[in-house]
């Protein structure tokens, strides 16, 4: 996966274009992520008397993978992020735009 939990991407596309976030949740399979601050939505939920209060609760719901692009953390700009595999076997993130190494 290109997204990793932390990271800081911005919304590319959709009603939150444009604002960023860090990401809070990733789910590879089903290709999506979950981005602090971004696509809050109001859910209604009944009353569950010993648990919680009924009424209308705020949260982030998931946007697809497809619709964020990573922020390079060196400069603050979007960027594409590539694999490189190193000589010892190992993968890592690099930027597409710089050619630098992603932490």
């Amino acid at each position: 996966m290109r997204i990793r939990k932390g990271d800081v991407v911005k919304v590319i596309t959709g009603k939150d274009k444009s604002k960023q976030g860090t990401v809070s949740r990733v789910d590879s399979k089903k290709g999506l992520v979950v981005v602090e601050g971004i696509n809050i939505i109001v859910r209604h939920v009944k009353a569950a008397p010993p648990k919680r209060q009924g009424g209308r609760i705020t949260q982030e719901a998931p946007i697809k993978i497809s619709n964020v692009v990573l922020i390079n953390p060196l400069d603050n700009r979007p960027t594409k992020v590539g694999i490189l595999r190193l000589e010892d076997g190992n993968k890592t993130r690099i930027s597409r735009r710089t050619k630098e190494t992603i932490s």
